[in-house]
């Protein structure tokens, strides 16, 4: 039995899905009742008791970084006997930077799973695809997107591949104490993502640039001030990059990962104008 915590999430949706796929039993943590491919209990990460309850006869945890209480969330996990963890961290956590409010939390929790004593892997994902429904509205109401940081390049990744890459961890052996670092087939700018959603949902979008002031005024109304500041830092003042395409899904799964045209093409629905 597989635990999977942040269950209707992006990531931990597609590690269900991947692990009911290949027949493995999954339990799902969920605040609420959830339409999911495997057996549900009802808890939270920031609550370490009600995650207690959820380990019965449990081997393997994917847990995700930065919640309340993880030392004693990982203590249980300890207690009861569980083989592998597989923490959910990111690039962030490789800047070093413990001023960084988003790097801080994944270095803090890659650190409390090194040292529970559950042997562990570590997945560190570049941005996701679907950070791309962020320009919903956007899309719905007309063929222009306004964003951030028009001239970084990322290699995002889709979250189904961060659900394989933690399936064959669970299931396939020689991946304790691994580091991976994952992203999708391309480094892609902004305007390239739009370009590429536009094909394939036939319209021509158009891509501009917000400049540093108008985005940190958008994004400070939409955050709070310190994860402005970390967005800032990695991204503006170009101390994380996100850019290098590299092997390791392929590497662990055996496939490639998914291009981003193939991301759109699954989520096209959603990107549909309302007048069309």
């Amino acid at each position: 039995m597989i635990l999977v915590t942040g269950a209707t999430g992006n990531a931990g949706r597609a590690v269900v899905g991947a692990l009911a796929e290949a027949g493995a039993p999954v339990r799902a943590l969920v605040r609420r009742q959830a339409d999911l491919p495997a057996e549900l209990a009802t808890g939270d990460l920031n609550d370490p008791a009600s995650v207690a309850a959820a380990l019965e006869g449990v081997r393997g945890v994917f847990l995700l970084s930065g919640y309340d209480n993880m030392a004693a969330t990982l203590a249980e996990i300890a207690k009861a006997g569980v083989e592998r963890v597989v923490l959910l961290s990111a690039s962030a956590a490789e800047t070093g930077n413990p001023a960084n409010a988003v790097s801080r939390y994944h270095i803090e929790s890659e650190a409390m799973v090194r040292e529970s004593g559950v042997p562990w892997t570590i997945l560190r994902p570049r941005t996701f695809f679907a950070n791309t429904f962020r320009w919903l509205d956007q899309l719905r109401a007309g063929d222009v997107v306004k964003d951030a940081f028009p001239d970084v390049r990322v290699a995002a990744i889709d979250p189904l591949d961060i659900g394989a890459v933690a399936a064959t961890a669970f299931l396939t052996d020689g991946h304790e104490g691994q580091v991976y670092p994952l992203t999708g087939p391309q480094s892609l700018l902004p305007a390239d993502r739009v370009r590429l959603l536009g094909e394939v949902l036939g319209r021509d979008l158009t891509f501009v640039g917000l400049s540093d002031e108008e985005a940190r005024a958008q994004m400070s109304a939409a955050m709070p001030q310190m994860y402005v500041d970390a967005f800032f830092d990695f991204f503006a003042a170009g101390n994380l990059d996100e850019s290098p395409v590299l092997p390791t899904v392929e590497q662990v799964t055996g496939r490639p990962p998914r291009p981003f045209a193939e991301w759109a093409a699954a989520n096209a629905a959603a990107f549909r104008r309302t007048d069309a």
